[in-house]
């Protein structure tokens, strides 16, 4: 049993001078937690700085710049005052003169020349906008009013035709308009692609509105507009709705902005357009452009790209360089390790030490005995206690 004594303090000298090694120096823990604390503080900033971005609604236009398309050299248009892209035609524009024309439509291909005219014969005031709906037919609206004093406002709608060329008798509906709330100055005509809805956005330096017209409106008698939700800032003269019909781009003298639809239309962002008084927007040939055009003769039209909100930053990897990681799962695997070898060398001495320290009384007269017969010896008497 005693030689087990050297044994027991052997093996906990094995077990603790093998472990040591795999211990991390301190040097290198801190390196890591310093990493760590980095990596979290440098992660922390980006979201904060992206949940900022996100709550700025005119964030960045789209990258891209303005490319000239065409220009509307024709003399009978004089003041371009809108643009709509065909429905039935891949490369015609329809477009109308601003107050003082009669009642006529141009269709206008991508160089700008004048490919068809469909007249229609209505009394107009101040034809300020066309569109084109999902079915094909054309949207002219009658509703400027610069000096408020109009009792109504119209909108005619006539069928695109099946065919290239001019047109000397349309076929139209006229639908009649009142204000909940007075007279109102406006350029700008949605059409929801969806439903066909109709929307007229008020021009004013305060106080625009949008107001929407009624499902299904009627050619007996005039119909009354719903003031639908606030128009966001700006002076605005003209818009559409992109393709999907969940937002819509409004036209202001100096930019276009993209509005996000709903119960309260709102700008998630904003794109310059070339300067010059602008007057008119229309889809582009892609969903992601626009054509932009303006009040003036010899009108130039742009292709921009439509506004989108700018994509956050993405966050910087949580993973770490490579080498980085696996040393540390590695450390990690090798601390979990140790503390294993330290606790089973601590308990495999504690078993010994207890197994040979101190030695028992019955072993220390066996001892006696074994020195006494060896020298002939009486064997000591075992000492007894007085009670």
């Amino acid at each position: 049993m005693t030689l087990l004594r050297p044994l027991a303090l052997a093996a906990a000298t094995f077990f603790t001078l093998g472990a040591l090694p795999l211990v991390p120096s301190a040097a290198a823990a801190g390196s890591s937690a310093t990493t760590a604390a980095a990596g979290l503080t440098s992660a922390a900033s980006t979201a904060a700085g992206s949940a900022w971005s996100a709550g700025v609604p005119i964030a960045d236009p789209t990258p891209g710049a303005a490319k000239k398309l065409f220009t509307i050299g024709d003399s009978r248009i004089e003041e371009s005052s809108g643009l709509a892209k065909s429905h039935n035609f891949d490369d015609i524009y329809w477009t109308i003169n601003d107050s003082g024309d009669r009642a006529r439509v141009f269709g206008i291909d991508l160089s700008g020349k004048v490919e068809m005219v469909l007249n229609f014969n209505a009394q107009v005031s101040d034809v300020e906008a066309i569109a084109v709906d999902k079915d094909g037919f054309i949207y002219v609206a009658d509703i400027g009013d610069n000096e408020g004093k109009r009792d109504m406002v119209s909108i005619y709608t006539m069928p695109e035709p099946k065919q290239r060329g001019d047109v000397e008798k349309m076929t139209y509906h006229r639908y009649d308009f009142t204000y909940p709330d007075g007279a109102h100055d406006a350029e700008t005509l949605l059409v929801e692609p969806g439903t066909n809805q109709l929307y007229i956005v008020t021009k004013a330096t305060k106080g625009a509105a949008i107001y929407a017209a009624p499902p299904g409106p009627s050619r007996e008698g005039t119909n009354e507009l719903t003031k639908f939700a606030p128009a966001p800032p700006g002076v605005f003269t003209d818009g559409t709705f992109l393709a999907d019909g969940q937002q819509a781009v409004l036209r202001t003298y100096t930019d276009v902005q993209t509005v996000a639809w709903g119960e309260t239309p709102k700008v998630v962002a904003k794109g310059a357009a070339p300067l010059g008084q602008g007057e008119s927007v229309a889809l582009g040939k892609t969903d992601s452009t626009l054509l932009v055009g303006y009040d003036a003769k010899d009108s130039p039209v742009y292709q921009v790209p439509v506004p989108a909100k700018k994509a956050a930053s993405p966050a910087p990897s949580a993973t770490p360089k490579p080498g980085a990681t696996n040393d540390a799962g590695t450390e990690s695997k090798k601390s979990h390790s140790l503390r294993w070898i330290l606790i089973g060398a601590a308990a495999f001495a504690l078993l010994i030490t207890i197994l040979t320290f101190p030695p028992g009384r019955r072993e220390r007269r066996d001892r006696q005995a074994e020195n006494a017969r060896l020298t002939g010896q009486s064997p000591p008497t075992p000492h007894r206690r007085h009670t």
